[in-house]
């Protein structure tokens, strides 16, 4: 749950940015949480085997990393912030939990009232 808010979070905030040029405080702020939910994509993908995408959502991290960020021309940040975009929507369909099998009951074999 926590990761598909960050997911849907990041991907709102990543397109505010893209239509409209905010402060500094907002790219603090859009680059920790952009961080932290790509953080969470990374976690889900290595939890579903998905390796590839696991590595992609880390490069995403690196590249908004509130701490040490990168300095990026305007339209370098244009790019990297609509592929990231692209990534998070692609994410919701590709990386899904998968649902657990239930496994039938081993004293209840057959459900009824007959007794043994």
């Amino acid at each position: 749950m926590f990761t598909k808010f960050m997911k849907w979070l990041s991907m709102a905030m990543l397109f505010l940015a893209l239509l409209w040029r905010f402060s500094e405080g907002y790219q603090v702020v859009l680059q920790f949480v952009v961080s932290v939910g790509a953080l969470a994509v990374v976690i889900q993908a290595l939890r579903t085997r998905k390796y590839v995408w696991g590595a992609a959502f880390v490069a995403i991290t690196v590249f908004f990393n509130p701490i040490a960020p990168f300095a990026l021309s305007h339209a370098k940040f244009l790019w990297l912030g609509w592929a990231s975009l692209v990534a998070f929507m692609a994410s919701l369909a590709v990386l899904k939990r998968k649902a657990l099998i239930s496994m039938p009951s081993i004293v209840n074999l057959r459900p009824g009232n007959e007794s043994l």
